[in-house]
């Protein structure tokens, strides 16, 4: 839904305008509570990994680990997830990804640290400042206006962004999730009486499943792989580790 979200808009006319400068990082957390590892990844990750998307196009390769009780994981160690996702491993998982222009992204999830769910977000970082935004159809959002990235030394402040603009009151009172499925549907209806892809196609949830998909398959590689993945099977199922 968060790519549906008119903050999300105004968060990708800032970066455009070159309040940002140029983009040089992408770091993403999933809610690391009870589901932290492998089943964060799947249920939240996806929504981390289609922000990265957003942002700085496809990812080119990703090199990740995927532990278990502080051990690197096995295929002993596959599990089915909850709620018909799929195989899953691993209670800690680190990933990098790299995009074009040099970007770097990274996301982890371990489970159960102190403050769970409240780093679940993504953080752009560029030459001017850094961005935040959580996920949802208003989701919090801020600009901090300092390219050394450290407010408590330059003393900026970080700046609310709505979907009127930067320091902008919100004029839009709907939160739920029920709102962005809305405009979801409106724009499939749109897309289909246009003969267009929709804001969110299935082939940006296919790349972003296959972005966490990357993790196993490097996983059990133990080395970079490139995207799109050669192995087209799930890496969890294959029995060669």
């Amino acid at each position: 839904q968060t790519r549906y979200s008119p903050r999300l808009a105004r968060i990708r006319e800032l970066i455009a305008a070159g309040r940002l400068g140029d983009v040089l990082e992408l770091r993403g957390r999933g809610k690391e509570d009870r589901r932290g590892g492998g089943e964060d990844l799947m249920v939240l990750g996806t929504h981390i990994m289609d922000l990265m998307r957003l942002i700085a196009g496809d990812a080119r390769w990703c090199f990740a680990r995927v532990r278990q009780n502080g051990k690197p994981v096995t295929r002993e160690d596959v599990r089915q997830g909850n709620e018909g996702i799929g195989p899953l491993a691993g209670d800690d998982i680190d990933a990098v990804y790299g995009f074009d222009g040099g970007i770097t992204g990274t996301f982890a999830t371990d489970r159960a640290r102190h403050g769970a769910g409240s780093r679940y977000a993504l953080h752009i970082y560029g030459t001017k400042g850094i961005i935040q935004v959580k996920t949802g159809t208003l989701p919090d959002a801020y600009f901090l206006d300092d390219p050394s990235w450290m407010p408590g030394r330059s003393g900026a402040r970080w700046r609310p962004i709505t979907s009127a603009g930067l320091d902008q009151p919100e004029p839009l009172k709907d939160r739920s999730l029920v709102a962005a499925n809305v405009w979801i549907v409106q724009d499939l209806l749109d897309a289909i009486r246009t003969d267009r892809q929709p804001i969110g196609s299935v082939y940006d949830g296919r790349a972003a499943l296959e972005m966490i998909l990357a993790v196993y398959e490097s996983h059990r590689l133990d080395r970079p792989v490139s995207l799109p993945l050669e192995n087209r099977a799930h890496p969890l199922t294959s029995g060669d580790w």
